[in-house]
Parts: C-alpha cells; sequence; structure tokens
C-alpha cells in the first residue's frame, strides 16, 4: 500500500497513513474520465430553452385572405412559420441533456482521478484545520501553510459548518463530503486537501 504524508494545520509533517492502490495508485483510464465529465456537465445543463411553434402562437385565427382571386399566395394562418411573427419550426424545447454512466466506469473514473493527483503530488492530507471558529483568513492560512491555495477542493467526513463557512469566501476553494467526492470536482481544481476522517470514510465508500 502506497503511503502519504499526514499534516498538521501548520503544515508540518507528524506521522504516514497507508491508503489503498486500488484507490490511490490505480492505472489512468482515460475514457472512463471523459465519460464521466461529460456525463455530470451535461447533468448540470439547465435544458430550458423553448420556443413556439405556430399552434402555440397568439393569433391567426382567420385565413388572411381569400384562397382565389387575389394574386397573392394561398395562405392559412399569418402564424405560418414563414410569416413574421408566427411559429418556429423544429426550435429547442426543454429537454434533459444528462445520461448516465454505468457504475463500474464511474468508480473507475474517480480511482483514475483519485491517482492521477497522488501521482502529481497535490493530495494533502490534515489532521485538523486548528479552526474554532469560522475564519476565512484562518482557513487561507492552513492552505498556505499546506501549499494549497489558491486553488484546493476540501474533502470533509461530514458537513461542518465552521470550515464551509470559512471557504465560501475564497473564490478558487470549494468543499464537499467524503461520500459526495466526484471526478469533475477533483479535476477541477488543482489540490485536493483530505481531512483524516475523510480519507477513511473515502476508502470505506469507493475503496476495495
Amino acid at each position: 500500500m502506497p503511503r502519504l504524508a499526514l499534516y498538521n494545520c501548520n503544515g508540518e509533517q507528524v506521522d504516514e497513513v497507508e491508503v489503498q492502490d486500488a484507490l490511490f495508485a490505480a492505472p489512468l483510464k482515460k475514457g472512463a474520465l471523459y465519460h464521466a465529465v461529460v456525463s455530470q456537465a451535461a447533468r448540470q445543463r439547465q435544458g430550458n430553452a423553448s420556443t413556439r411553434d405556430r399552434g402555440e402562437v397568439r393569433g391567426g385565427g382567420s385565413k388572411p385572405w381569400v384562397q382565389k382571386g387575389t394574386g397573392r399566395a394561398r395562405h392559412g394562418s399569418t402564424r405560418s412559420p414563414i410569416w413574421v411573427g408566427g411559429g418556429t419550426v423544429f426550435g429547442p424545447q426543454p429537454r434533459d441533456y444528462g445520461y448516465s454512466v454505468p457504475k463500474k466506469m464511474r468508480r473507475a473514473a474517480l480511482r483514475s482521478a483519485l491517482s492521477a493527483k497522488v501521482a502529481a503530488g497535490n493530495v494533502r492530507i490534515v489532521d485538523d484545520f486548528g479552526l474554532s471558529e469560522p475564519k476565512t483568513k484562518e482557513l487561507l492560512q492552513v492552505l498556505n501553510n499546506l501549499q494549497a491555495a489558491p486553488s484546493a477542493l476540501i474533502v470533509l467526513p461530514a458537513p461542518d459548518q465552521i470550515v464551509i463557512k470559512s471557504a465560501r469566501n475564497l473564490p478558487g476553494v470549494k468543499t464537499t463530503v467524503a461520500r459526495q467526492l466526484n471526478v469533475l470536482d477533483i479535476l477541477s481544481y488543482e489540490h485536493l486537501v483530505i481531512t483524516r476522517e475523510a480519507l477513511g470514510a473515502l476508502q470505506e465508500v469507493f475503496g476495495e
């Protein structure tokens, strides 16, 4: 099993922790990463663009002129798509862009993303943030001590309002809990800061 350094809030290494090979030393699977990221990004699309067809546009109830004898083209409604103010043909309608990815592929993508972060030296395991109350400045100092600023994803074992409130004003920092960790978040931030307890929860949920 690989071993990762354990740091305190001052950025000093105090110990080492063993991590699972399957989760932090997995082979890189680019195909799984691609499909997991595209699937997650697609699910975040609103998909609420909407246009009206000729049956939904207001007006046009009567025939504009008689069928024959005027010398003009034959028209049945002013709401026809070829008229100004008419309906739209094949315009966008509200839809769901999301699609599902097999569970095995999602797991493989997550393990690849975590392993890539470890290989790049961008994973920090911290024993405790040492915050007694929400303080953005103090959390930023901890991240600087860990050399994880300005772009970091903080992984917690459970929602911690002190850390969450301290991080929410830092534009390059996001907090999440271990069970909700996903590939898109991992790849969107340069560093991954995981608490010791969150590491255990990660290996329990996503490990072997």
